[in-house]
């Protein structure tokens, strides 16, 4: 027995899950949180309830959700899994029928106080559900073809939901985490050599399709594919979002232009600065030195996400965290290669940083399963 679990052990019974949390994560977490305060209270000109306050509080609610499920153990969310997994689906229908139409796209549900997102949600449900079908399928079954088309189709039902919405963002990033989620739990490498050839071609017909009676992808996309390769094409309007975010990401510099201090933002040029986009505002007010460290904070929680998935012994323990990093490790990837043009706008905000209530929300009580998976994992047993 370690010396940590000796000294849990003589903790009182009732505290001891409280100090079994892994909580290196919640203070990374925070610290994280608590960078978006400070760039919400900046791009608001200093008014704390614009942005600010709100995110606080959701901050804060979603921190206690989290604790409350990490103790809860974690074969209660395994075998909660596949109804989170239904209940998103009949989210996402839901969304279809009678969702909120925003600028052209209808992917919420209007619940009075709050407005839910349940692709959002989806993507937790997801992780969970892999997780709890790989920890129920023996080993030697995981590559067959029968046992690997069931998870394809557990993953591709929500996608065409989603894509209906239109959100191709959020549909990439549910096939790219699933396909994570089955590549994790043993899959052979084989079917995602197929799977990425497939890929490059269907990207070849997605251009060769533009214009034509069988386009596969709608006027807008076509539109920030094409202003992700040359965002000069139309500076003025498609082009627009990612040439202001570049010129706030570069006139940074080194060590920014100072807390509020940045024209681009401070001047209203910078668009979806509190949502999309904070991340160049970041760049901006504490340039290269502010925007490394906030990457370090996000890749220190993936590596604990790491750490903590490889010392766990269950596998649908082992699988929900490392499921969950992902989607974590997805979410930041995606936001930071978007707005300095690695990556086509597609919408994914900062996690925990950006401006918003369902994201912010889900995650944590995502990471809320995680920490169930620590606290709950399987100890060594006293000699």
């Amino acid at each position: 027995m370690s010396y940590l679990e000796y000294n849990i052990k003589t903790i009182p019974a009732g505290l001891q899950k409280i100090a079994a949390l892994n909580w290196a994560i919640i203070l990374l977490l925070t610290a994280i949180a608590g960078a978006g305060f400070v760039m919400l209270y900046s791009v608001s000109n200093g008014q704390l309830d614009l942005w600010a306050e709100p995110q606080m509080k959701r901050f804060f609610l979603g921190l206690t959700g989290m604790i409350v499920l990490a103790m809860v153990p974690i074969w209660f969310w395994r075998n909660l899994s596949f109804v989170a997994y239904l209940v998103a689906m009949l989210l996402l229908a839901w969304v279809m029928v009678d969702g909120v139409l925003v600028n052209g796209a209808r992917r919420w549900i209007d619940l009075g106080p709050l407005r839910l997102q349940p692709s959002e949600v989806m993507k937790i449900a997801l992780v969970m559900f892999l997780a709890a079908y790989y920890d129920w399928l023996p080993l030697e079954k995981t590559s067959h073809p029968v046992w690997v088309m069931i998870p394809v189709a557990i993953i591709l039902l929500p996608v065409a939901l989603v894509s209906e919405q239109p959100d191709l963002g959020t549909s990439l990033l549910l096939i790219i985490g699933g396909g994570a989620m089955m590549f994790l739990a043993g899959v052979h490498w084989a079917y995602f050599a197929t799977v990425i050839l497939a890929g490059v071609g269907l990207i070849y017909a997605v251009f060769v399709s533009e214009g034509t009676e069988w386009q596969i992808l709608r006027d807008y996309q076509y539109d920030r594919i094409n202003t992700f390769l040359d965002p000069s094409l139309d500076p003025l309007d498609t082009g627009y979002h990612i040439t202001q975010g570049l010129t706030a990401f570069g006139s940074g510099g080194w060590t920014g232009r100072g807390f509020m201090q940045g024209t681009q933002t401070q001047l209203g040029f910078l668009p979806e600065k509190h949502t999309d986009f904070i991340f160049n505002t970041l760049a901006e007010e504490f340039g290269f030195v502010g925007a490394a460290t906030l990457l370090a904070l996000y890749t220190l929680v993936l590596l604990f996400c790491v750490a903590s998935a490889v010392q766990n012994k269950d596998r649908y323990g082992s699988l929900v965290t490392m499921g969950i990093g992902v989607t974590f490790f997805l979410f930041f990837a995606v936001n930071m290669g978007m707005v300095t043009g690695l990556l086509p706008v597609v919408g994914v905000p900062l996690p925990l940083v950006s401006y918003g209530g369902t994201s912010m929300l889900i995650l944590l009580l995502g990471f809320g399963i995680l920490q169930s998976a620590h606290v709950h994992k399987p100890r060594r047993k006293e000699r």
